[in-house]
């Protein structure tokens, strides 16, 4: 940023430093290139999205294979405006099935299907496989703890704040 935009923003705003700012953009950077990268190789190899995926891991990780949608919109970091649709076009798709919560009535399930559990365990090597290649096998021992701690504090710091 340059000296003229600086003071133009006001003399409370706390700048980046350099090692700071390195950080913050390596960070932006790098995930978002991740995450591309992951999304690209699951569409083309197996015509399923990262956040498709990501829900169809969740669900298959619970005990009976269903979620509240609430529970679940909360565990893909997604608000529930977008989870509906995304869960209306994977039970398009067969991946899920959606139904009443019997607890209570009012409630809404999401269900893996036989189709969503054949669609996630062909995914899964190849997401797998990216995750190592572009991360995990990058990282040493210590860099990963590193990295996990760092992000259960932002996650932490962060909460339910960051989804609406």
């Amino acid at each position: 940023m340059t000296a003229d935009a600086r003071e133009t923003t006001g003399a409370a705003t706390e700048w980046l430093g350099a090692g700071e700012m390195r950080a913050w953009r390596s960070f932006i950077d790098g995930s978002q290139r991740l995450m591309d990268v992951l999304n690209r190789e699951l569409e083309a190899g197996h015509d399923l999205s990262l956040a498709e995926y990501r829900i169809l891991v969740m669900l298959s990780e619970s005990p009976d294979g269903s979620l509240r949608m609430s529970d679940l919109a909360d565990g893909v970091l997604s608000s529930r405006s977008r989870l509906t649709h995304q869960i209306r076009r994977m039970e398009a798709e067969g991946m899920v099935e959606r139904s009443q919560c019997v607890e209570d009535g009012r409630g809404v399930l999401a269900v893996i299907t036989d189709e969503g559990r054949r669609r996630l365990a062909e995914a899964a090597p190849t997401h797998l496989a990216g995750v190592r290649n572009y991360m995990i096998d990058l990282l040493s021992k210590p860099e990963m703890r590193v990295l996990a701690e760092v992000f259960e504090k932002v996650d932490e710091a962060i909460g339910d704040r960051a989804v609406s």
